[in-house]
Order: structure tokens, then C-alpha cells, then sequence
């Protein structure tokens, strides 16, 4: 990853992502739909039900991951080896390794993914936020690691990552316990867009600069632009935001005004512990209190 490539592709993943998920909460919010659980339209039954509910977005992070993978590897010419054999052994390749530790934890999260939504007879959302959420604290970890060595330019571009990872997993935390929250799901998808864009940009900056000459690490100038930079990115991202939900709204309001979702008739998505047990216990209880109104009622 430490190359303009490993920069610019895991930054095309994370903005297409984005892209997917804010075409995804627009709907959702045109129709008054779940986030969770979206209902798919009429005329999507028969043979092509399945491929319509398809997790595409878990089937894009394990087919991105495991190419990352390939490529992290492929990368070092005489093989990712963790220890060398001289006495006493030193670990090898410290920032490739923390590489490869991302790309396989994207790789699980989206075989989750995949999974809870087209394998288990019930979806499970905890599992999938759960994953999702430990993710991003290791990842937060390891960039917080990862720049222990860098400084000038690099560092504030780093910096500024950590800072979206950090707004993100924090998202992500919240959403445990609110996992259906229009507000969160918006946030989430904005900070990705933005996470994704920004690593692009990071490749242009470090590896291959537009005016063909480097940054300089001790001019105060460049490190300040490193943050206008990102200002533009936070201000176009959310741009870019508002105007798929615009173009959204008018092509289902527009082009397709018959298009009237209805409710899926699969099992329901598991997304609280409040099970059957859990109701009965309640109902029991209120009904102990409604007999001790009535007693209280009765006494003189």
C-alpha cells in the first residue's frame, strides 16, 4: 500500500462504496423505507428475486479485499516473510503486514456480509455491525501505528485520515444500538465518500504530484494546503451527496412514478435481543400490575 497504486485503489473502493450506499439511503429516504431492510419492487420476482437481493455491497468488499490481498503480496519480489533467519530474528516488512492485516479484516467483514444477508434463514444486523465496527478499531489502531515513522506532508495527510476513521468508527458504534437511524446512515455514507476520495488524493500528493515535483515536508505552505485540500474534499463530497439524492428523487418521481415498493415477504431481520421470552416476561408483569390496581381499587 505504500505505493501510489496501493493508495488510489483501496481509495476507488471506498468512494464507490460510498457512492452504492448513497444511492441506497436515497431510496430509502424517497420511499420511507428501512435502511436495514429495504423492499424490493414488484416487478423484481420470479428468477431474478435472488440476484435482486443480492448483497452487492458485501460481495464487493470480499472481491476488493482479496484483490488487495493479491496485491500486497505480489508487491514484495522476495515474498512476505514475517521473521529473517539472522540471530537474533527481526521482524519483517512491519507496514506490509499492517497492510495485509486491513485488507483481510475487509475481506471477512464483507464474506459477513454476504452471508447474514444471502445465507442464514435470518438476516443477523448485530453480526454485521459488529464486524463491521471491529474493522474500523483496528484499523484505527494500525494507522495510529502506521505513521509513527512519517513526518512533514505525509504526516498531515495521515493525520487527516485518522480523523475521518475516527468520525466513522465512532458512526459505527452508535449504530449498534440504532442501527435504522436515517441521520447515522447518512453520516456513515458521507465518511466514506470522503475516506475514499481522500486516499486518492493522498496518492497524488505523496507519490505522483500534479506539478510533476514533490511537496516539500518543511515548507509550512504545502502542509497547510494538505488541509485546504481536504476541506475541498469534505465540501465536494458533500455536494456530490446532495446531488445523487436529487437525481435520485427525480428519476423515481419522474421516470418512474409507478414504482411502489412492497413490504418482502422473507423473514424479518434480527435486529434487537427482545425475543419471545423477553415480550412474555412483559406481558406477565403488566399484568401483575393491572391486578394490583384493581385490589387497590377494591381495599376500603
Amino acid at each position: 500500500m505504500g505505493t501510489f497504486i496501493g493508495h488510489v485503489y483501496p481509495g476507488l473502493f471506498l468512494l464507490s462504496y460510498g457512492l452504492y450506499q448513497a444511492v441506497v439511503v436515497s431510496k430509502a429516504v424517497i420511499f420511507s423505507d428501512s435502511f436495514l431492510y429495504p423492499s424490493s419492487p414488484p416487478r423484481n420476482k420470479g428468477r431474478w428475486a435472488r440476484l435482486w437481493k443480492m448483497s452487492y455491497g458485501g460481495l464487493l468488499k470480499t472481491l476488493a479485499g482479496s484483490g488487495l490481498i493479491v496485491y500486497e503480496i505480489s508487491c514484495v519480489k522476495r515474498g512476505l516473510i514475517l521473521m529473517n533467519r539472522e540471530l537474533p530474528p527481526r521482524f519483517m516488512y512491519s507496514k506490509e503486514w499492517q497492510h495485509l492485516t486491513m485488507f483481510i479484516l475487509l475481506t471477512l467483514n464483507g464474506c459477513v456480509e454476504v452471508v447474514s444477508k444471502n445465507l442464514l434463514p435470518q438476516r443477523c444486523v448485530p453480526l454485521e455491525k459488529g464486524t463491521l465496527v471491529l474493522t474500523f478499531y483496528v484499523l484505527l489502531l494500525l494507522l495510529v501505528s502506521h505513521v509513527q515513522d512519517s513526518a512533514g506532508v505525509e504526516l498531515q495527510v495521515h493525520s487527516l485520515l485518522i480523523l475521518v476513521v475516527l468520525l466513522l468508527m465512532l458512526v459505527l458504534t452508535v449504530q449498534l444500538w440504532a442501527p435504522d437511524t436515517f441521520q447515522l446512515s447518512v453520516i456513515e455514507t458521507f465518511l466514506f465518500q470522503i475516506m475514499g476520495s481522500w486516499l486518492v488524493q493522498a496518492g497524488f500528493i505523496l507519490y505522483k504530484p500534479v506539478t510533476g515535483y514533490p511537496w516539500q515536508d518543511d515548507d509550512i505552505n504545502d502542509i497547510m494546503f494538505v488541509t485546504t485540500f481536504f476541506c475541498w474534499h469534505v465540501m465536494i463530497n458533500a455536494l456530490c451527496l446532495l446531488g445523487i439524492y436529487g437525481v435520485s428523487y427525480f428519476w423515481h418521481c419522474c421516470y418512474c412514478p409507478s414504482w411502489k415498493l412492497t413490504g418482502s415477504r422473507e423473514a424479518p431481520c434480527y435486529t434487537s435481543t427482545a425475543g419471545p421470552l423477553y415480550k412474555l416476561l412483559q406481558e406477565v408483569g403488566q399484568a401483575e400490575k393491572d391486578d394490583q390496581a384493581l385490589l387497590s381499587k377494591s381495599s376500603p
